[in-house]
């Protein structure tokens, strides 16, 4: 068994946990949400999650294991002080430390993967295409299996068995910071957003925003406002 391996699985893939007498491990869970929230738009993690989809083992240098360590440390020497007026924003520091030191151990392996086949080439293109923001105005599956040079059926089929998410979601994951930043610019009047990220009419806007969103982009940016 190898020291300094960081697991980072998905939860409907965790079952039959099973340990060696000897093993010792730290873990860490939080809220997804919670930390997505913490990350800027585009971030590392939306494309980084395809290669921890297929192996979610990280090995550590003797470096990189003492600072995860450290990390998970300080999560547990805060976690209880939920007294303080900015507990919240504390904690999430933190977790943002703790994330990109795992960015960093996880690019750092995946600048060395040699997998060159097609399905690796399909997807790392379709991530850098999204990483563009092109999704801002393209939001259908055709234009990007046309981009790459692919039918749309092989390419939903290809990302579904390879990151185990449908294209549609990748482009959503994309397009949602981009909605939210416009929504968030009081400039920018509705009808011009919709304009802005092509969208056909402001009802079917507004379908987008309640669906992604759970609210409509009227209430969406009510809420943002100071109560």
């Amino acid at each position: 068994m190898k020291n300094n391996l960081v697991v980072i699985p998905m939860p409907d893939r965790v079952c039959n946990l099973a340990a060696h007498a000897d093993l010792q491990v730290e873990w860490f869970a939080a809220d997804y949400k919670f930390l997505q929230n913490l990350l800027p738009s585009n971030n590392y993690s939306i494309g980084g999650s395809i290669s921890l989809n297929q192996d979610p083992v990280i090995k550590l240098s003797d470096e990189q294991a003492q600072h995860l360590l450290d990390d998970f440390h300080r999560l547990r020497d805060r976690k209880d002080d939920s007294h303080l007026q900015f507990y919240r924003e504390l904690m999430g520091s933190l977790c943002l430390t703790m994330m990109y030191d795992i960015f960093e151990a996880h690019a750092q392996r995946d600048a060395t993967d040699t997998h060159t086949d097609r399905t690796a080439y399909i997807v790392k293109q379709l991530m850098a295409l999204l990483a563009t923001g092109i999704s801002r105005t393209e939001r259908d599956v055709s234009y990007y299996a046309k981009r790459l040079n692919v039918s749309p059926k092989y390419l939903s089929a290809t990302i579904k068995r390879v990151t185990g998410h449908s294209v549609t979601s990748y482009i959503d994951r994309h397009t949602i910071p981009i909605l939210k930043d416009y929504l968030n610019d009081e400039r920018l009047s509705l009808t011009q957003i919709a304009d802005l990220m092509n969208f056909t009419s402001l009802s079917y806007f507004s379908r987008y925003c309640t669906k992604h969103l759970g609210q409509s982009p009227s209430d969406y940016r009510l809420s943002l406002q100071p109560k």
